[in-house]
């Protein structure tokens, strides 16, 4: 695909800035290491760990795209138009604008709950990173290894701020939306090739638009799907408007009326420029294991264990507790009784109830029996608890741990200090291929198209260009 100079956003004469404030010295410093990022800098090891995410990603965008708070939102995108342009929107006949297919690909990545976390920031990053980024380098014509390039830019940036939002933030609100809107600038600015200057302003706009609040659990709203909807799409406009010459605050992340003054207690303004160009956050990422939220995961996997060990089957359980972080009851907490399938996967009682049943809590164990009365029999009988080991351990590591009442009197404990997924406990190539082949049988596309998808991606660092990811088969 040749690069499309109409894409492109108009360049003017870069207009002087304003002095920097004190604080804002971690904010250029992070913006300067986004913007000179090269790929030489970047371990291959990190790169491949980048092939995998990737990958991993695309797997769930195309599980997601029939959900519909995605059809919505796709609607909506498609609407505005245009109707056609370079943005693939993955699983779909149809292309549009990069804004939109960044959009429509973000939502859709993210409704599956299998897309990535990093433990740290407790943050999604492939969501918000890989959607704008990939729409962009389809634009402009990048090669595999630009996009690659771009979307490390991304995950280390999106990685730090999260970090240091901290707790507090993340207890009212959704990281991935707040943080994922600096990390897709980031990703897209490397692209359009900021300078560090422009990379600022591109931050600095990204995150005066930062938005995502948790409160849509309660009532199982839609917004989980808008909020990465909108990072992406903000994150992508901020760094076309800094390539054009709009400015954005130079201190956004510290600055008295900035994002820690106002969505957060405990920042952490080290995290930001923490090991930049030696600690490669990407690669500490971690993959989805479980189809719900990653809050659920340790317990799960604890559940297992003392289930295999045992050899116990779901009617021996009388009751269980899951020892947990505050974080974790922060967010699942509120979910009782849960109304439909996505809301479910922010239930505690029905991912273990699911676990308990079918060994796993995979896409079809949620549509088939979150609802169940075996599920819901079983999702009464456990509790959250908060416990000091683990909750002092988190965010940097996710302690799974359980205790098991069963019908005969016994108590049993568990203990997982990595959950499947983890960077000391990860997928495989294998797994990650064979998980995303799953997913494309849950999003409606035949094993064939998504097996040639995937054969191609593998090779990314190799395209010349970056086009369509997944070719659909004719329609009968």
């Amino acid at each position: 695909m040749p690069r499309t100079d109409a894409l492109r956003p108009f360049h003017r004469p870069h207009l002087p800035k304003p002095p920097m404030t004190a604080h804002a010295s971690r904010t250029a410093e992070l913006a300067a290491f986004a913007a000179g990022l090269r790929l030489k800098d970047i371990p291959p090891a990190v790169l491949r760990r980048t092939e995998d995410l990737l990958v991993d990603w695309f797997g769930s965008a195309v599980a997601g795209h029939r959900a519909r708070p995605v059809a919505s939102i796709a609607r909506f995108a498609l609407a505005m138009g245009p109707a056609t342009g370079p943005g693939e929107v993955i699983a779909r006949r149809a292309s549009t604008s990069p804004h939109a297919a960044a959009m429509i690909n973000a939502a859709a990545s993210h409704v599956a709950e299998q897309d990535d976390v990093h433990n740290g920031s407790v943050f999604h990053p492939a969501t918000v990173v890989f959607p704008p980024a990939l729409a962009v380098a389809q634009a402009i014509g990048a090669s595999g290894q630009e996009l690659l390039l771009a979307c490390v830019a991304g995950y280390e940036v999106g990685i730090r701020v999260g970090e240091f939002l901290g707790r507090t933030h993340y207890k009212v609100f959704h990281t991935t939306g707040t943080a994922g809107t600096l990390a897709a600038a980031a990703a897209v600015g490397r692209l359009l090739r900021l300078d560090a200057a422009q990379m600022r302003d591109a931050l600095g706009s990204a995150g005066t638009q930062s938005a995502g609040l948790w409160e849509f659990l309660r009532t199982a709203a839609d917004s989980k799907q808008l909020h990465t909807a909108h990072a992406a799409g903000a994150g992508l406009m901020a760094a076309y408007l800094a390539k054009d010459g709009f400015t954005g605050a130079a201190d956004i992340l510290q600055g008295p009326q900035g994002m820690a003054a106002g969505m957060t207690q405990d920042a952490r303004p080290e995290s930001l420029t923490d090991g930049l160009g030696s600690r490669w956050a990407t690669a500490e990422t971690s993959f989805k294991y479980h189809a719900c939220c990653r809050h659920t995961h340790p317990a799960a996997d604890a559940l297992l264990q003392v289930m295999q060990q045992q050899q116990l089957q779901a009617q021996d359980l009388a009751r269980v507790v899951a020892h947990v972080h505050q974080g974790a009851i922060d967010v699942l907490g509120p979910v009782l009784q849960p109304a439909t399938v996505h809301q479910s996967k922010f239930s505690m009682g029905t991912v273990l109830a699911l676990v308990a049943q079918y060994g796993q809590a995979g896409l079809g164990e949620f549509d088939a029996h979150f609802l169940s009365a075996a599920t819901q029999a079983l999702r009464d009988k456990v509790e959250m608890a908060l416990d000091a080991e683990v909750d002092s351990a988190y965010p940097r590591r996710w302690i799974g741990k359980v205790t098991v009442h069963t019908r005969d009197g016994r108590v049993l404990n568990g203990r997982v200090d990595e959950p499947k997924g983890d960077p000391g406990n990860s997928l495989s190539r294998a797994e990650i291929s064979a998980k995303a082949l799953r997913l494309a049988d849950h999003g409606g596309v035949s094993s064939a198209a998504m097996q040639r998808a995937l054969e191609s991606l593998w090779q990314l660092a190799q395209w010349p260009v970056v086009g369509r990811l997944l070719a659909l088969e004719p329609q009968a």
